[in-house]
């Protein structure tokens, strides 16, 4: 058997392989900001900058556990679907780059370098990553780190897993000697051919069996039952086909991006969340309706008269998921309130809605669609592919991470702040990152359809503030006792009391915090950097 020498990428993990185009790349990344000091080469002719050498000595001793960083795609002969195999042509010095920003080596002058680099499509013919180290950062106290992979290799969660691969969390952490590297035989069109022929006559017989032990509801029971799956596909279907509306940020993408972050104390969003008795992801759902309400009114939008959607990627993954490669994701579809003008009326919304997707398994349309397309020629497949990116505005996801510090060969992490690609025909994508206290907010934007991106992420701050404000309200009415039975301020599920008062009512004096990235101004509960 020739399958020892490659494997088959799935129909989500192809799908966004099919989905890239010229003008819209389809890798996730990060920029990650780090102190230098641990890091700079002191050795006999060094000059103080940077040692690549090390850093990439720590990439290099840890790729055996990701082994996707040295395999590359090749296409089935006539099926034309893609698999991974070994890239017998390895070389890390081809992925890990290193440059260094003018001075001063303020962060205008990496926000603008990194759009430019994260505008660039990954190379098809080497594995499908890239790592900028670009130092200089701050005068030299910092350097960041831009991460470029591709969304066919990993979703999400998965991306959150891999950097506690590449970084380590204690600080005293040294490269181990790296294990070699034996790439494994490239199958031959015949080889490739005659497997695909075999494959096709067994997926037909288990969809034919699959199908008869549905019917006869003897479906292993952790499956959604036909009837489930049937009605998350009828509730999507119902908004593509009834598309969302045209905005200033959708339309035909260009070629350049433009990229911004700012970073919130955690802290302060599960105060929030504690006060409306909803979840993180609500409290950030409700701050993008009310930055994207803004926007729309500078930008001359009638807010009463669109219906704005966002898609939230929601991840599927089993127990029996690799959690380290693929992608096991789904996407909700969010119309948000900006018609309301209340910060305790929009979260009263996306809560109901975001409850409501829970209650009817909106989830599972998407991950039904991909296991179905499992078996449908790649051709059919590859022109579907749109169909269930279709229906929003934008995207905004949000995944978790380590809440302890992470080091990468000694230096510390101080910020990491996620990109996302667009959607096609939306010109701005949102991605959260959650990290040692922090909240990291990363905005990836088509430089045409919003020129002014860093407005929009003021938008961001001046709406989280109303937001905190009314959470503030809301907590000193239950108090005393106001306003407890309006129902645009329930609380279902909410606990009496905050363990503190909203943050607001803190002083903050005296919190011990790692030390900002650049361009934090410590004084303010909010801040970009």
């Amino acid at each position: 058997m020739s399958s020892y020498a490659y494997e088959r990428l799935s129909a989500q993990d192809a799908s966004f392989l099919w989905a890239e185009s010229e003008n819209e790349p389809m890798h996730i990344g990060a920029v990650a900001v780090y102190e230098a000091e641990p890091l700079r080469n002191t050795r006999d002719g060094g000059g103080g900058g940077l040692d690549i050498a090390r850093y990439r000595a720590a990439i290099e001793s840890v790729l055996h556990w990701i082994p996707r960083y040295r395999q590359k795609i090749q296409w089935t002969p006539i099926e034309r679907w893609p698999i991974w195999v070994d890239d017998r042509q390895f070389e890390l010095a081809d992925h890990i780059r290193h440059i260094a920003l003018p001075a001063p080596g303020r962060l205008e002058q990496l926000k603008e370098l990194a759009g430019r680099i994260f505008s660039r499509r990954l190379d098809r013919g080497r594995p499908l990553w890239e790592i900028w180290v670009i130092e200089g950062l701050e005068g030299g106290a910092q350097f960041a780190v831009l991460n470029k992979i591709h969304h066919c290799m990993l979703d999400g969660a998965a991306g959150a897993d891999l950097s506690q691969i590449l970084m380590s969390p204690s600080p005293r952490s040294e490269p181990r000697e790296p294990l070699p590297y034996m790439p494994r035989p490239v199958p031959s069109n015949p080889e490739l051919l005659r497997d695909s022929m075999t494959r096709n006559v067994h997926r037909s017989l288990a969809a034919l069996k699959s199908l008869l032990e549905t019917v006869r509801g003897d479906a292993p029971s952790e499956s959604p039952s036909l009837e489930r799956r049937i009605r998350a596909i009828r509730e999507m279907l119902g908004y593509v086909l009834r598309p969302a509306s045209e905005t200033p940020i959708n339309g035909t993408l260009g070629p350049h991006r433009r990229l911004e972050w700012l970073t919130m104390p955690l802290e302060d969003i599960h105060e929030v969340r504690g006060v409306f008795g909803c979840s993180v992801n609500d409290v950030v759902l409700a701050t993008v309706t009310e930055a994207v309400r803004r926007y729309l009114f500078r930008r001359r939008v009638d807010q009463r008269r669109v219906d704005f959607r966002i898609a939230a990627p929601v991840s599927v993954r089993r127990k029996d998921h690799d959690r380290r490669q693929g992608n096991h994701v789904s996407t909700w579809i969010v119309p948000l309130p900006i018609h309301l003008e209340e910060p305790n009326e929009q979260i009263a919304a996306i809560r109901a809605t975001t409850a409501a997707r829970k209650a009817s398994e909106s989830a599972l349309a998407i991950d039904t669609l991909m296991e179905a397309a499992e078996w449908l020629p790649a051709a059919l497949v590859s022109r579907s592919t749109r169909l269930a990116q279709g229906p929003a505005n934008m995207i905004v996801t949000n995944v978790p991470g380590p809440q302890f510090p992470l080091y990468s060969v000694g230096a510390r992490l101080l910020g990491m702040y996620p990109l996302v690609p667009l959607l096609p025909g939306g010109g701005l994508g949102v991605a959260l990152f959650s990290y040692e206290g922090k909240l990291c907010w990363g905005f990836n934007a088509d430089r045409e359809l919003v020129p002014d991106l860093s407005m929009f992420v003021s938008d961001v701050l001046v709406s989280f503030e109303k937001l905190r404000a009314a959470a503030v309200s809301h907590y000193m009415s239950r108090r005393t006792g106001q306003d407890a039975d309006s129902p645009e301020q329930s609380t279902e599920g909410a606990t009496e009391k905050p363990t503190r008062k909203p943050a607001a009512q803190r002083k903050r004096a005296g919190r011990k915090a790692a030390p900002a990235p650049a361009g934090s101004p410590g004084a303010v509960s909010a801040t970009t950097h």
